[in-house]
C-alpha cells in the first residue's frame, strides 16, 4: 500500500502552486499516472530532481504504481551519477533533458515531461534486466534515499512502504496537519527532511508551494507573501540566514508553525526564535530525525522550549527511545550519556552497497542504533551530547568525514577532515590549499564557506598508522 493511494478523494482542491499556475489533486494524479504509465511495476528507476512539478508528480506516480524510486539531487555530477548507474543498473532513469545525452549509448527516450525525460535502458528485460522491471528489487522495498550523496557514496538507505507510510501518519499527527495547511519548500525533495513535508502536506490534503528559490533570492520572498504558506521547515543554516534577514520584523500574520531539523541548533538560537515566533503567534517545533529512520524521531512541543531549549524532545508518536552504555546495557539513571537508541515502524529496513542488496528483507526489525551520544533527563526529554561516529551535518546535509577523507585521497592529497556542525575542517600537508578547495566545492556542492582549509608539518598518526585525531590542532 502506498501513502498516495487516495489521493483521488481531494478532488479539485489545490494540491500544488508553481510557476505554470495552480494545480488542483485530480489534474496532479493525471500528470502523475501518466508518468508512471510507462514505467514496469517494480522496477527500479533514478529519480534526479528537484523541487519541480513534473518531478514530484514522478515521485507519487511511482510509489502508486509500486515502482522503486532512487531520489537523487539534480546537482549531482555526471561522474557520480555514472559510478551508482554502474553499481545499480537502473532501469530507467528520469532526469532533466540537459543531462540525458550523457546517458544516449545505454537508454533510449521513453517519455518527455516539460524540462525533464525519461529514460528506459537499451535492451532492458534481458541478461542483467530479466524478470519484471530489471534488478530484483525485495517486495516491501518502497524507496531508496543517498545517506550522504554529496560525496558520490555507493551506501544506500532501504526504505519500506510501511516505513513511510508509519512516519508520515506520526508527523502528521503530532504537528496537526490538515488539509487547510499551506507548506513551501526550503529544502531539496532528494533529502529526507524535505520530501517529508511533501509527504505528510500530500498525504492530509494540504496545498504545497513548490520553488527552487532559495531563501536569499528575491523570488523566494515574492513567492512567500504572494500565496501565503502557513507553515515551512529548515535546517540550522536556513535560520542563520532568516535572521540575517531580520526574520523578526516580516509580517507572519498567516503563518501557523514553523519546524526545524537536519541538525543541533544552538539552545540560544533556539529561544531567539521561540520568542519572535510566540510574538507572533506561531509554533516553532525542534525536531530530531535520520534518513535511516525515514525522515523523524523526536520533537520538542513548542511550550516545551521554555525550559528544554536545548532538547531534541521526546519520541513521535509510536516510536522510543532508550539509552546504552558500551556494554550494551540499558542505561536508567537520568543525565548519564550513553548511545541514543531508537525503535519504531518507521526505522528503514537497511543499506544497500550494490544492486543484490535491494533483494535483502528488513535487516534492521525496527530498531536503529542512531550512533549519536545523548542523556535522558528526569522529564524523559532527550539532550544529544556528542557523536560516536564521524558524521557532521553541514548546512543540513550529513557529511560522512571518512568519506571526504577517501575523496581526498582518491585525488592523491595528504589530508584529512575533521570539524563540528556548519565547518568541515581539512588538514593537508601540502600547500595545495586552492586546489583543494575547488575539489570539495565541486564534490560536496557546497558554498566554500562550509569549510577551511589549513596547512600542518605532517598528519599525526599512530604506529599501525591510524590517524590521531585527538593530535590535530584544534578546530
Amino acid at each position: 500500500m502506498s501513502i498516495f493511494d487516495g489521493l483521488e478523494k481531494f478532488g479539485d482542491k489545490i494540491a500544488f502552486v508553481c510557476e505554470s499556475g495552480e494545480v488542483s489533486y485530480i489534474d496532479f494524479i493525471e500528470l502523475s499516472s501518466v508518468i508512471s504509465g510507462l514505467v514496469l511495476p517494480r522496477s527500479l528507476v533514478f529519480l534526479v530532481g528537484c523541487n519541480e512539478l513534473n518531478c514530484v508528480a514522478a515521485y507519487v506516480g511511482f510509489l502508486r504504481r509500486r515502482v522503486v524510486p532512487l531520489l537523487l539531487n539534480d546537482n549531482i555530477s555526471v561522474a557520480q551519477l555514472k559510478n551508482l548507474i554502474d553499481i545499480y543498473l537502473p532501469l530507467y532513469i528520469f532526469i532533466c533533458v540537459d543531462k540525458s545525452g550523457e546517458f544516449s549509448g545505454d537508454y533510449e527516450v521513453a517519455g518527455e515531461f516539460g524540462g525533464y525525460i525519461l529514460l528506459r535502458r537499451i535492451g532492458g528485460g534481458v541478461g542483467k534486466f530479466s524478470g519484471v522491471g530489471g534488478v530484483e528489487l525485495h517486495d516491501d522495498l518502497g524507496l531508496v534515499l543517498t545517506t550522504s550523496g554529496s560525496t558520490g557514496s555507493p551506501r544506500l538507505v532501504r526504505i519500506s512502504y510501511k516505513n513511510i507510510l508509519t512516519n508520515t501518519e506520526s508527523i502528521i499527527d503530532y504537528l496537526k496537519i490538515t488539509s487547510s495547511d499551506r507548506a513551501i519548500t526550503t529544502m531539496p525533495m532528494a533529502y529526507s527532511y524535505g520530501l517529508s513535508i511533501i509527504n505528510t502536506h500530500l498525504k492530509a490534503g494540504a496545498s504545497i508551494i513548490l520553488t527552487e528559490a532559495t531563501l536569499m533570492d528575491r523570488g523566494f520572498w515574492d513567492i512567500f507573501k504572494k500565496y501565503r504558506p502557513n507553515t515551512f521547515g529548515g535546517v540550522p543554516y536556513i535560520f542563520e540566514m532568516l535572521k540575517r534577514l531580520r526574520f523578526g520584523r516580516m509580517d507572519l500574520s498567516f503563518m501557523r508553525y514553523i519546524t526545524q531539523a537536519g541538525g543541533k541548533l544552538d539552545g540560544e538560537f533556539v529561544a531567539e526564535f521561540r520568542d519572535i515566533c510566540a510574538d507572533k503567534g506561531i509554533e516553532f517545533i525542534v525536531m530530531y530525525g535520520q534518513t535511516e529512520a525515514t525522515a523523524r524521531m523526536a520533537y520538542l512541543p513548542f511550550e516545551r522550549t521554555y525550559d528544554k531549549k536545548n532538547s531534541i524532545g521526546v519520541a513521535i508518536p509510536g516510536g522510543k527511545f532508550w539509552l546504552e552504555n558500551d556494554d550494551g546495557k540499558i542505561i536508567n539513571e537520568p543525565n548519564i550519556a550513553g548511545e541514543l537508541i531508537y525503535q519504531g515502524d518507521n526505522v528503514s529496513m537497511g543499506y544497500a552497497n550494490n544492486a543484490d542488496d535491494l533483494t535483502k528483507a528488513d535487516e534492521n526489525c525496527g530498531v536503529l542504533r542512531t550512533g549519536d551520544i545523548a542523556q535522558c533527563d528526569v522529564d524523559g526529554y532527550y539532550y544529544i551530547v556528542g557523536r560516536k561516529k564521524r558524521f557532521l551535518k553541514i548546512f543540513g546535509n550529513r557529511v560522512n568525514l571518512d568519506e571526504v577523507d577517501m575523496l581526498l585521497k582518491r585525488a592523491g592529497y595528504d589530508a584529512v577532515a575533521t570539524g563540528k556542525d556548519d565547518k568541515l575542517k581539512i588538514f593537508v600537508t601540502k600547500n595545495q590549499i586552492d586546489k583543494i578547495k575547488n575539489l570539495l566545492a565541486e564534490q560536496l556542492k557546497l558554498n566554500p564557506i562550509a569549510f577551511d582549509i589549513e596547512l600542518i608539518e605532517q598528519i599525526p598518526r599512530n604506529n599501525a598508522g591510524k590517524i590521531l585525531y585527538a593530535n590535530l590542532p584544534e578546530i
